[in-house]
């Protein structure tokens, strides 16, 4: 049995999940989820708390079991506290700022990038160089941050351009350092 499906999640005030035939709705202070999730795992709301059984233990409704809990845990999250993902520009004159919906990146290229942020994540800039965006759907969230990073990804040889907060570039040695062994 799933370790991580067996456990229930309790469901915080002023939130409000209802399931239908392989629908779940996720009501909250930051936002309205919905998902639709395998019909194979029973999911339940008794008592303040979602529980989650799966019908046998076949490969595939072990691997649900725990994926469904996680994908509901992580909606009722985000639907009473929300998610916050962090962006940082490294290198001279690499610069953003966000107007409205629209984050525009001078990432040392001729132009300016232009982004546009889907309907359901919002974004603050912190001096230039530090882009906060932040919702309630963890999944659109992170494939918002992970397309502004495309943009320009850090290169190993000086570290420059977009990455998270906290991401460790591993650096690598220039040409003329390689020679001199």
């Amino acid at each position: 049995m799933s370790r991580l499906g067996k456990r229930p999640i309790t469901v915080p005030n002023g939130v409000k999940v209802s399931v239908n035939a392989g629908t779940v709705l996720v009501e909250g202070p930051k936002g309205k989820l919905t998902k639709s999730l395998p019909t194979s795992i029973k999911v339940e709301v008794k008592d303040g708390k979602i529980h989650f059984e799966r019908p046998n233990d076949e490969g595939q409704s072990r691997a649900d079991h725990g994926l469904v809990r996680s994908v509901i845990n992580n909606m009722v999250k985000g639907a009473s506290q929300g998610f916050q993902r962090v962006l940082i520009s490294v290198g001279v004159g690499y610069r953003m700022s966000v107007q409205g919906n629209k984050v525009n990146l001078s990432v040392g290229y001729s132009h300016p990038v232009v982004f546009e942020l889907p309907q359901g994540v919002t974004a603050q800039v912190q001096d230039q160089t530090k882009l906060t965006l932040s919702g309630a759907d963890k999944e659109l969230l992170g494939s918002v941050a992970d397309k502004i990073r495309k943009v320009r990804p850090p290169e190993p040889y000086k570290g420059k351009g977009i990455r998270y907060e906290g991401e460790q570039i591993q650096l690598k040695e220039g040409k003329s350092a390689a020679g001199s062994k």
